[in-house]
């Protein structure tokens, strides 16, 4: 291929065929820092690369700031801004790869179709109220957010180029009397303190972003940008034509003190209350056509663009729900009629029947097409009453019922149609285990320090309680509970009895906490525990696996890499992710086999951040934080798939073969087809009252009988028809 030639309006002699791998295609556009180019990696996924001018190249200050960039960028959940995935800020030409979607930027739909409705702007305001809270969260301050650095992607606002944006613990500091920034969108104290910048300079460019948005100019107007300094930091802002309903809200957003402004949460808080209506999980500008949303096709980007977002077009789309119209356009159409009638309409067009149970303390709700479903199932939701506290319900399958936790209380609940068949309270700390079946009783204290006890499952009735000495970690495999005490001991307790069989160190493991693997129901005919003990340098792992029920060592293997164990199959073989162990970044998945002592390594051609892992036979599927679904397939050796769902993080995969199902934070569960990779379809979220906290573990979703069933952050546990995804 050719050198493309730079269209900007600093031309550049010629511009690279290759960015580290990456071969690059076509110029998206040019800004004031570098050029942003479509390309490829050596996989075929297609990322949007940006190549540093060459007069900045050998500049160590902007260098540095190009790093910051690349920081800043990392460092931010890929569901509301661009996942690195790759860069090299010490090249000749300093570059970063960024996943690529198509989409104009808020500053090219307003010119090209003028100022957004009301229900539009709600949505775009609040879609950035949690894009700020994601950013913030993790230490960023954008300092130039803008409708430029606004994409608009079909499943949400995507804000980019953090090109001026400053981590909090960074060393790189603002110059003396230098400002940095785009004036109509900037802060006064950005004018006046330009060192003391921090997060509510953001919102106040939100607040300067939605007035732009509703009426197509900035809320301090001025050709120079002097005089739109002055205003800024002395004058009221114009807020004519700014809708009513908003205008408040802008106008706090817009306050001169950084402390009179809302922050994100409360901005959020204040959206809901405000309207029933409040979706931030699809926006699709009222006037763009559906061929110009299609994934795949190409963006417009104007000159000064510097950034694209991920792929994520399919994770917004909300599917039509199985007695609702399946034809596409209509329900399009639909959906602007729900928002506006708000969520009390949303759950009547849903074919949403009420019934009462536990005498009007707990709500089931059933889908009119249970009648029609077979064997009567159909879509149910439960809400158990007395499930104090906060946090989503951990669920799994046994005993032919449903078992769930939240902090305080453990219940059952019928599969067929949600009722509640009994409740437990527990003390101890919040859970991050689902309570499951060891022994033919329900154990449902599998991350509480302290006494132990198991329930009978058709009545939740405690069958035994033993006080056990301090552990500090507890597993349970097969028909035994695994104690591990800080002093790396172990204590194996029968889950039938309470009684303590065996107590034993475990050979070149200091201190084995037992990895909770995943695989095919049914595959481990003889279960066991794994544990892994990296190296200090991180340049191998020591695996053993442990016979539960006695204690004995089946088998230890030194494996090359830091490894964690993440599946096991019925040939004994064992799944692991190779990367980091302490934030799970996977690079490779890695399958060991003992009878023979194979090893073998796939490679991923983008690490996995985070990287959560479920097994489904020989093919391991990832979720990372950002939204990466990865599929790899180890009988081929190959990556299968990858998939960039648009969520900020998600659940452990889980697969029956023909779909893969995933939990969002949001409450959503989404299903993929296995062996294509594409979004099939996905519930409606679930956010609750406590939806400004992040969930600190996501229930992985549960399989049984055909049927899928997840909790949400309202403190529902629901259940769907697995066969069809597309009529959720």
């Amino acid at each position: 291929m050719a050198p493309q030639r730079n269209a900007g309006a600093d031309a550049e002699a010629e511009l690279p065929e290759y960015a580290g791998h990456y071969r690059l295609e076509s110029c998206l556009g040019s800004g004031g820092m570098g050029v942003v180019h479509l390309a490829r990696g050596t996989s075929g996924m297609r990322v949007a690369v940006k190549v540093v001018h060459a007069r900045y190249a050998m500049d160590p200050e902007f260098r540095g700031r190009f790093r910051q960039e690349v920081a800043a960028a990392r460092r931010v959940s890929g569901a509301f801004t661009a996942p690195v995935v790759d860069a090299d800020p010490n090249a000749g030409r300093p570059w970063m790869a960024t996943l690529y979607i198509p989409g104009p930027t808020l500053s090219e739909q307003v010119k090209r179709n003028g100022p957004m409705d009301p229900d539009q702007l709600r949505r775009l305001m609040a879609g950035l109220a949690e894009a700020l809270r994601d950013i913030h969260r993790v230490g960023v301050v954008h300092r130039d957010l803008k409708p430029s650095n606004v994409l608009l992607a079909e499943d949400g606002p995507k804000v980019i180029d953090f090109g001026i944006s400053r981590p909090k613990d960074s060393e790189l500091r603002t110059e003396t009397g230098k400002l940095i920034g785009t004036p109509p969108f900037m802060a006064p104290e950005q004018f006046r303190r330009p060192r003391e910048v921090g997060p509510a300079a953001d919102v106040f460019a939100l607040g300067s972003l939605i007035v732009h948005a509703a009426t197509g100019r900035g809320p301090f107007d001025s050709d120079s940008p002097y005089v739109v300094a002055y205003q800024v930091v002395h004058d009221e802002p114009d807020l004519t034509g700014v809708p009513e309903t908003l205008a408040p809200l802008v106008l706090r957003c817009l306050a001169k003190e950084p402390g009179d402004r809302p922050t994100p949460d409360e901005l959020m808080r204040e959206l809901r209350s405000a309207a029933a209506a409040y979706d931030t999980q699809v926006f699709v500008p009222a006037s763009r056509t559906r061929a110009q949303v299609t994934p795949g096709a190409e963006a417009q980007v104007t000159p000064g663009a510097e950034a694209q977002v991920t792929p994520g077009a399919e994770a917004g789309e909300p599917r039509a729900r199985a007695d609702a119209p399946r034809e596409r356009p209509a329900r399009r159409l639909g959906r602007r009629t729900v928002l506006v009638a708000g969520a009390l309409c949303l759950v009547v067009a849903g074919g949403l029947a009420s019934v009462q149970v536990f005498g009007g303390t707990e709500q089931t709700r059933k889908t009119a097409a249970a009648q029609n479903a077979p064997g009567g199932f159909g879509e149910w939701e439960a809400v158990p009453a007395s499930a104090g506290g906060s946090g989503m319900p951990q669920c799994s399958y046994g005993a032919e019922r449903l078992l769930c936790a939240r902090p305080g209380l453990v219940f059952a609940v019928d599969p067929a149609d949600g009722g509640t068949l009994w409740r437990h309270d527990v003390a101890g700390a919040t859970r991050s285990e689902p309570p499951v079946v060891s022994g033919g009783l329900v154990q449902p204290s599998l991350d509480r320090i302290g006494d132990l006890e198991a329930l009978d499952p058709a009545t939740g009735e405690p069958v035994w309680q033993e006080d056990m000495p301090e552990y500090d970690g507890l597993r349970a495999v097969g028909d035994m509970l695994l104690l591990t005490r800080s002093d790396g001991t172990v204590t194996g307790v029968d889950s039938a009895t309470g009684e303590a069989k065996w107590f034993r160190r475990i050979p070149g493991q200091a201190v084995p906490y037992f990895a909770s693997v995943t695989g095919d129901p049914g595959d481990a005919a003889e279960p066991a525990a794994y544990a892994a003990s990296p190296s200090a340098d991180g340049t191998g792992t020591r695996v053993t696996a442990v016979d539960p029920a006695t204690g004995d060592v089946r088998w230890d293997a030194e494996l090359e890499g830091a490894l964690t164990p993440v599946g096991a199959v019925a040939d004994g073989s064992v799944y692991l992710l190779a990367g980091g162990t302490v934030y799970r970044d996977a690079q490779a998945v890695v399958r060991y086999t003992p009878g023979t002592g194979d090893t073998r390594r796939v490679e991923l051609p983008v690490p996995v951040v985070q990287a959560e892992a479920g097994v489904r036979g020989d093919t391991v599927y990832l979720m990372g934080a950002g939204g990466s679904l990865v599929a790899v397939d180890m009988a081929a050796g190959k990556q299968e798939w990858r998939l960039e769902t648009g969520v900020s993080r998600g659940s452990v995969p889980v697969s029956d073969g023909r779909h893969v199902y995933v939990t969002a934070p949001d409450g959503r569960l989404l299903g993929v087809h296995a062996r294509e990779g594409g979004l099939l379809g996905q519930t409606r979220p679930r956010l609750g009252a406590g939806s400004d906290r992040v969930p600190a573990a996501l229930p992985a979703p549960v399989l049984a009988g055909g049927h899928v069933y997840a909790g949400a952050p309202d403190g529902t546990v629901f259940g769907v028809a697995g066969r069809d995804p597309a009529a959720w």
